[in-house]
């Protein structure tokens, strides 16, 4: 059994890397562009403040070091991202990421380091970071649902980058069968949710990654073709 859970747990740490990594292509194109564009940051901020968490929850839980590893990676990998979005975003959206960051990264996770560290001991503290932590990995998963919901808006997928939503798709499946084996249920809530949010993000994606034009743009290519009349 503990060489099956650390074989799950290093496919769980390959993955995870993956989809660290997976909006690479994305902030390739920012920086390139020089804008952020129609993207948005809550995604990257909420996935910095959950990796956090995990970091610390697998360094206090027992037997949890491959959490607190690959997760650690994440921390560096979205302060990256951040960091980026904070000097392409435009002045309105450059205002409410520092806000954000500000209330999140900084305010609320030095909140529930100290608190939990000070106020709470041995399993208490396992269980307060715990649930904090399978909380906003709850909020991670479904921070893209703002982009999902422009995906139905506007019937493209332009700003919905599949990689990211393929690798939390596998993410969260790997990890759950990884809570099951090792009975994190911490672990394993907000994972399940994540495999399920991933599975509609790929059909979203599936159904809208051609852009199809929208009934006005239609109707003036239409306007375009009539004979124009020579009078003023």
């Amino acid at each position: 059994m503990d060489g099956l859970v650390f074989l799950i747990g290093g496919i769980g740490n390959i993955i995870s890397i993956l989809m660290f990594l997976s909006p690479g292509k994305t902030f390739i194109r920012i920086v390139k562009n020089k804008s952020t564009e129609e993207f948005e940051s809550l995604p990257y901020i909420c996935t910095l403040l959950s990796s956090s968490l995990w970091v610390y929850y697998g360094l206090i839980r027992p037997g949890s070091y491959l959490v607190s590893t690959v997760n650690g990676f994440g921390v560096v990998i979205e302060i990256v991202y951040v960091a980026l979005f904070l000097v392409y975003a435009p002045p309105n959206k450059k205002v409410k990421t520092w806000i954000l960051v500000g209330i999140l990264n900084v305010g609320f996770l030095a909140a529930a380091l100290l608190a939990t560290y000070f106020l709470l001991d041995g399993d208490q503290r396992i269980d307060a970071i715990g649930l904090l932590s399978s909380g906003l990995n709850i909020i991670m998963y479904a921070s893209p649902l703002s982009a999902m919901k422009r995906v139905v808006t506007t019937k493209s997928a332009e700003y919905m980058p599949f990689l990211l939503s393929f690798f939390l798709f596998l993410n969260g499946g790997i990890w759950t069968f990884y809570a099951i084996l090792v009975q994190d249920w911490f672990l394993g809530v907000p994972n399940s949710i994540g495999f399920m949010l991933g599975a509609v993000q790929l059909v979203l994606y599936a159904i809208y990654r051609n852009p199809k034009p929208s009934p006005d743009f239609d109707i003036q290519q239409k306007e375009a073709l009539l004979p124009r009349s020579s009078n003023c």
